[in-house]
């Protein structure tokens, strides 16, 4: 790993140990320092729909969910012709389901970023998983949905632990998203601290937009053997990050949400 590779890293991991360390909720959950170029706020992302009749009302409730900040607003538009694909489109973020098989992972996000700023955002939702008895239920979707688009604009979580009480918040990883129980709150939708940290990533404007002006962006990048350099990955290795650096400044970033490796016999 070269230096620039472990001072990135090092930022990635000091955020996410502010989360894990303290016993009270943070707000300190970004995702590096990476955000949308606008020039005011609040600011419209546009979302194009990817998905199967099956995810329509979770991606809608997603928008919904986001676009309750008051720096940002979600808007759903026409997805690509090539939906499975989900190739990236400059200035917006694609939303897609497909069937991309029993590859491990549930949920990816990937964001393309120049410099500090997301040019382009993807998010990718495994439907071979969600077919099956353990993740086919509301809660897993709303978790999954909810938590891939917001990476998109460059939120990380507040916790990565699945087997401690939910935090009331989609950024928080579980084993039980509807909660209950031990786990208590539902972990289906944000909360004021997501809130809080989009406030404080985007409480500044740029002098130059990264969103709004559309055109086709790289190629499709689904599979581990595409995703670059993994540059961090939890204690369990359930949650990893991967970069490829395009030079330039030029970075592409995918956050993976590995699947249970003893649900349903299809796990890692």
């Amino acid at each position: 790993m070269t230096n620039n590779i472990g001072m990135r890293l090092s930022v990635i991991v000091a955020a996410a140990g502010i989360a894990l360390a303290t016993a009270t909720l943070s707000a300190n959950h970004s995702w590096g320092n990476y955000h949308w170029g606008r020039t005011s706020n609040p600011f419209t992302l546009a979302v194009g729909d990817n998905v199967s009749a099956a995810w329509d009302s979770y991606l809608n409730t997603a928008i919904n969910d986001w676009s309750a900040s008051t720096v940002l607003n979600l808007t759903k538009v026409g997805g690509r012709a090539d939906s499975k694909q989900c190739r990236a489109t400059t200035g917006r973020i694609e939303v897609c389901s497909a069937a991309y098989g029993y590859n491990r992972w549930l949920g990816i996000a990937r964001i393309s970023v120049s410099g500090s700023h997301i040019t382009a955002a993807t998010t990718r939702l495994n439907d071979s998983y969600f077919t099956t008895s353990t993740y086919n239920t509301p809660a897993w979707r709303r978790l999954v949905m909810c938590q891939e688009v917001g990476h998109d604009f460059g939120l990380d979580h507040q916790d990565e632990d699945f087997d401690n009480p939910n935090l009331g918040t989609c950024m928080d990883y579980t084993n039980d998203p509807d909660g209950g129980g031990f786990y208590g709150k539902s972990n289906e939708h944000p909360n004021t601290h997501d809130y809080d940290q989009l406030l404080s990533i985007y409480k500044h404007v740029d002098s130059m937009s990264t969103v709004g002006t559309f055109s086709a962006a790289g190629t499709p990048q689904h599979q581990p053997e595409n995703w670059g350099q993994l540059v961090r990955s939890s204690r369990n290795g359930r949650v990893q990050i991967y970069e490829v650096d395009l030079g330039n400044g030029r970075r592409i970033f995918t956050h993976v949400f590995w699947a249970d490796p003893d649900a349903d016999g299809r796990g890692r």
